[in-house]
């Protein structure tokens, strides 16, 4: 007669305590890569402010809007070029707002040139580019302009802020929505936006992002939602 064999209790606790550790180390890494997305965005934000105030702080004026010949006189690299739709000669009308129309874009060759951000910026196009505007970590183009594109709908009150771009995962903004402001989407200093840059997709507030278009809305951290984006306001 055949004597069965099969795994001792001692073999399957080991099996289980190994499957147990992989399991524990890959939620632990996703959750490592999460919070270094996080970081890496609240960076960006919190860097991209500071260039902002800095540049208005050393030339008087805002990067994007600052007058074409002072621009062209003041930063090194800057061209006199009506290359970007709504720019003027390499800068902007120097009414103290950074327009949507080419002024949004060339504001970041104003700030690479000028040395308050990292990367080289070159205003060639009024659209979105790798070559005149910076991305995000989900490679999704950001916006520094004078607008109300963020809050409840997107009809917050016109002013300057800095979008993140499209395409963070919802539980990413949550996060840093808690790190960076209030935790809330339609309330502070950081809210949700519908931002979408050119070739982006608009994201989508209520049921998706948020839970509401109201301001009782919160982000909806659980839902899974891939395509998020927010607003730093200054």
């Amino acid at each position: 007669m055949r004597k069965q064999t099969g795994f001792t209790l001692i073999e399957i606790a080991i099996v289980l305590v190994i499957i147990g550790l992989l399991l524990g180390g890959v939620l632990k890494g996703q959750e490592l890569i999460q919070s270094a997305r996080v970081r890496n965005l609240a960076s960006m934000q919190d860097g991209v402010k500071a260039a902002f105030f800095g540049f208005q702080d050393r030339f008087r004026a805002l990067p994007g809007d600052y007058p074409g010949a002072l621009a062209v006189a003041n930063i090194n690299g800057v061209a006199a070029n009506a290359a970007c739709t709504g720019a003027v000669n390499g800068g902007g009308n120097g009414d103290g707002q950074i327009q949507t129309a080419g002024e949004s874009i060339i504001a970041w060759e104003h700030l690479s040139k000028a040395g308050f951000i990292t990367g080289s910026f070159a205003c060639a196009a009024a659209a979105n580019a790798a070559t005149n505007t910076p991305t995000n970590v989900y490679n999704a183009y950001m916006e520094l302009v004078f607008d109300g594109v963020y809050g409840v709908s997107s009809g917050g009150t016109a002013r300057h802020n800095l979008k993140t771009g499209p395409s963070i995962p919802v539980a990413v903004i949550t996060e840093l929505d808690r790190k960076i402001d209030d935790g809330s989407p339609y309330t502070g200093t950081f809210q949700f936006s519908v931002y979408a840059g050119t070739g982006g997709t608009a994201p989508t507030e209520a049921g998706s992002c948020t839970s509401a278009a109201a301001a009782t809305g919160t982000w909806l951290g659980t839902s899974g939602a891939t395509n998020c984006g927010g607003a730093t306001l200054f």
